[in-house]
């Protein structure tokens, strides 16, 4: 009998604190650093994003997120026998415990399933979407909580317009479920770390998301890489299952920039209105963006049981990955 791994719920959270680009635009004008909603909006599409409280860590995010993917599921948290948590900004940063063993315990799970972090920045969601397909397929595995969280407002440098617009928080999650119908149907990963260097946090060791440790980016070198690793991703994936691009009911991209993720669309041949985006209200997440986007999709109607889903990020590292999915 051939083993599936299938989504079975999700679930996502937002910050209440909401951050329009008009309030970004007055914050950096007291420091003398111009700039506006048309600038930024021209640039990447996002016009908002959430930043979290100074108390909120991505845990906290993340437990919001998977209580939302459980009850969708009908599952209690001690059903959960695996979880991998996508994040760039952990609560110990460079250090430990693993998010993932925090998100375990504040959910109240005693049952000594394995929990576990991974670190592919925004393609961090795909990683470990691969990563928990494999564990259910490999039969170790029943149900597997897949979470991206990101509070990346902590490691933005409030002095670079070209950065600190781009980014937002939040948590997206999935529950992964042993079944006999197909649900994951290929996967594709890939790495060059000779681009480490074009998106990074340099000097972040310290055991904090805080001090003099920033995002720095290469805007240019990673729009440029971003839209040519995506399209073959892509096609990898498909190939992968034996399907068209004809076949993709939904596209979810990373949401980093709706130029990137329009240039993706074109490229695979597939109209703007297959594709899911939530950009414009949520700013870059990182490894939280395409679960974001998964679960409001699914939660407004528009993803419905049976199409067919692909889910594809790019990120420092440098990472990219691809998932097709039978929702």
């Amino acid at each position: 009998m051939t083993l599936y791994s299938k989504i079975i719920g999700t679930g996502s959270y937002l910050p209440e604190r909401r951050v329009t680009n008009q309030d970004l635009t007055d914050q950096l004008a007291a420091k003398g650093i111009e700039t506006s909603d048309e600038w930024i909006v021209s640039r990447s599409g996002i016009s908002a994003r959430h930043f979290a409280e100074a108390g909120q860590k991505s845990s906290d995010l993340a437990v919001y997120a998977a209580q939302r993917a459980l009850d969708m599921a009908d599952l209690q948290p001690n059903d959960i026998d695996l979880i991998i948590v996508a994040s760039s900004t952990p609560d110990f940063f460079g250090s430990f415990p693993s998010t993932a063993c925090i998100v375990q315990q504040k959910l109240g799970i005693t049952n000594n399933g394995a929990a576990v972090d991974v670190q592919a920045v925004c393609s961090g969601f795909v990683y470990a979407l691969s990563t928990a397909d494999a564990y259910i397929r490999a039969g170790m595995n029943k149900n597997v909580l897949v979470i991206g969280a990101e509070v990346f407002s902590r490691i933005l440098d409030f002095n670079d317009r070209t950065t600190c617009v781009l980014f937002g928080d939040g948590a997206g999650a999935v529950v992964l479920t042993a079944s006999k119908e197909p649900g994951v149907l290929a996967t594709a990963l890939h790495a060059d770390g000779r681009h480490s260097g074009i998106l990074c946090m340099p000097d972040s060791f310290g055991g904090a998301v805080a001090g003099e440790a920033y995002l720095y980016m290469d805007g240019p070198a990673v729009f440029k890489l971003a839209v040519s690793v995506l399209e073959k991703v892509a096609y990898e994936a498909l190939e992968k299952a034996d399907m068209s691009q004809d076949q993709i009911d939904w596209l979810i991209p990373h949401q980093a920039n709706i130029r990137i993720m329009n240039s993706t669309a074109k490229k695979l041949g597939l109209p703007l209105e297959k594709m899911v985006v939530t950009v414009d209200q949520h700013g870059n997440t990182s490894a939280a963006s395409i679960p974001l986007a998964l679960d409001a999709a699914v939660r407004d109607g528009r993803i419905q049981k049976g199409q067919n889903i692909l889910m594809e990020g790019v990120g420092g590292g440098f990472t990219w990955g691809a998932v097709l999915a039978k929702f």
